[in-house]
Formats: structure tokens, C-alpha cells, sequence
């Protein structure tokens, strides 16, 4: 039914959504990109699956994830881009953070092989359901965005009005300046990495109960679609990667409904194309770049 792809779409888009707030996260603050970010990413959905199997609850194998790619966040940044935040190591920095993702998708297929995984989910969980006016909504899936829905909020919330998201976005403004004030520029960015990387090992996990897999392409997949929904969002720009993410969800989920379900890709690629056009900095981004990357 058309409710309940919509609803897909949306859970879907909020996954989407959590992937490229990490990509915008570094973004903002650095103006590089984390090319790891996708395969740790594809990490975080290895370590639910394997947490689970070892009789992990969920909420605790969600945490566990997060705070195990919010660590590896951290050697990223300290490996990939703590020597290159200068603006002439955008190449650098990109070409490092990229082989660092390659390894870590080289040891999760030596580890996991390179088939899909299954997810071990309790038969009642997998099909409980809510209904409304009729229509069956899947309570995982409803769980999945509620949970995604907050992480973002919290996000959100966290950056405009705590003394941490001051920092953050001082950092952003000019790390020299925010020096200057006696921030401590290393560990902002340590945040900023930590933060994207734990959002990104959620949506790994999640994606997997979605699914009922966790598989090695989707960091490279979904990933490098993440990075388009930022684009189309605006670069920097938290609340437009938020807003693109549930956009490009909802428009693939109506895609399948209509019978497009194979065109759902190229229609992404094509709808950045068509956004970049038209409006180079994305729909949704600031009325300047340094305010985008608040």
C-alpha cells in the first residue's frame, strides 16, 4: 500500500539522513570529506549482527556498536586528517581517509567473508506490527526512525544551544580564531569524529534489523548516496542533509510503488544533478558558508 511505502521511505530516508549528518558533521568543521565514513558505516552493522549472535540485547548491542565506530572515528581522524587540516591537503587527507576505509572493508570481509550475514531476531519482534486506519506499520521499523528521529534531534539541539556546539561551530567559523579564545580546536574535532562515526555505527546496526543482513557492499552503496543527499541538502548543512535524506527515501520508496523500483538509483543521481543545476549550493543551504556549516 502507498501508506505503508511511504513510511518505508521515511524509515529508510532517516538512515540516509544519519549517514550524510556524519559526512556534514566533518564537513562544516574541516571542509574535507571522511571517504572512511561510509565503510564504518558498513562496520556498525557487522558488530550488531555479531553482538546479537552472542546474546547481546539490542539497545546494547546499539550501544556497544556506537561506541566502537565513535573510537574508530577517532583513529580516523588522528591517522587521516589531524596532520592534514590545512587547506592545501584536501587531497591528502581525502586519499588517506579513503585507504583507511578500504582496510576496513578488506578485514570485515576476511573476518565475515563476503556474503551477507543474517541478523538472529526473536520471531515475535520481527513480526510485531501497529495498526492504524487499517494499515499495518512494522514496529521495528517504526522504532528504527523514532530512535533515528531523537539521535537527530539531540544532534541538532546539542550544536545550537550547549557550550560543546559553541565550540563546534566556532571551530567551523575559523579554528585560528577559536584558538585564539582558548578552545581546544583538537578535541572539538575529536568530537566531531567521534559524534559522525557513532551516528554512522547506529545506522549500520539499524539498517541490518531492517534488512535482516548486514552486508559489505552498503558501505560503498549507500555511502557515496549519502554523500549526493548532502550535496542535494547543502554542504555543511545539518539541517539539509536531514530534510535531503528523507526527500531522496521517500521519492526511491515511491519509485518501487509505481513499478521504478531499478530506476530508484539512476533517479538519485539524476535529482542531484537536476538540484546542482539549478541551486550550486543545495535546497536547503545557508544564505552563506559559514553559516551552512552550523
Amino acid at each position: 500500500m502507498l501508506a505503508e511505502q511511504i513510511v518505508n521511505g521515511i524509515v529508510m530516508g532517516s538512515l540516509y539522513a544519519l549517514i550524510a549528518q556524519g559526512y556534514t558533521l566533518v564537513f562544516g568543521v574541516l571542509d574535507k570529506l571522511n571517504f572512511a565514513h561510509g565503510e564504518i558505516f558498513m562496520l556498525g552493522g557487522y558488530i550488531g549482527v555479531s553482538s546479537v549472535a552472542l546474546g547481546a540485547s539490542i539497545p546494547l548491542a546499539l550501544l556497544l556498536v556506537m561506541i566502537v565506530c565513535g573510537a574508530l572515528g577517532l583513529l580516523v581522524e588522528f591517522v587521516s586528517f589531524r596532520k592534514f587540516r590545512s587547506h592545501d591537503a584536501h587531497i591528502t587527507s581525502a586519499l588517506s581517509s579513503f585507504a583507511f576505509g578500504l582496510v576496513v572493508l578488506d578485514l570485515v570481509q576476511k573476518s565475515w567473508g563476503t556474503e551477507p550475514v543474517a541478523i538472529e531476531l526473536p520471531q515475535t519482534l520481527r513480526v510485531a506490527n501497529l495498526e492504524f486506519l487499517g494499515v499495518h506499520f512494522s514496529l521495528v521499523k517504526l522504532s528504527i526512525l523514532g530512535i533515528a528521529l531523537v539521535l537527530m534531534a539531540a544532534l541538532h539541539l546539542a550544536i545550537a544551544r550547549t557550550s560543546l556546539g559553541r565550540s563546534i561551530r566556532a571551530v567551523a567559523e575559523s579554528a585560528t580564531s577559536a584558538s585564539l579564545y582558548g578552545i581546544n580546536v583538537t578535541r572539538v574535532i575529536q568530537l566531531v569524529f567521534l559524534l559522525a562515526s557513532a551516528l554512522a555505527g547506529f545506522a549500520g546496526v539499524a539498517l541490518a534489523i531492517r534488512t535482516g543482513f548486514a552486508s559489505s557492499d552498503v558501505g560503498f552503496t549507500l555511502g557515496i548516496k549519502a554523500l549526493a543527499i548532502m550535496a542535494i541538502g547543502g554542504m555543511g548543512d545539518l539541517r539539509g542533509a536531514f530534510l535531503g535524506g528523507l526527500m531522496i527515501g521517500v521519492l526511491e520508496a515511491l519509485a518501487f510503488q509505481w513499478g521504478f523500483g531499478q530506476l530508484a538509483d539512476t533517479g538519485v543521481w539524476l535529482f542531484m544533478i537536476f538540484v546542482l543545476l539549478v541551486r550550486p549550493t543545495g535546497l536547503f543551504a545557508a544564505r552563506s558558508s559559514k553559516e551552512a556549516r552550523a
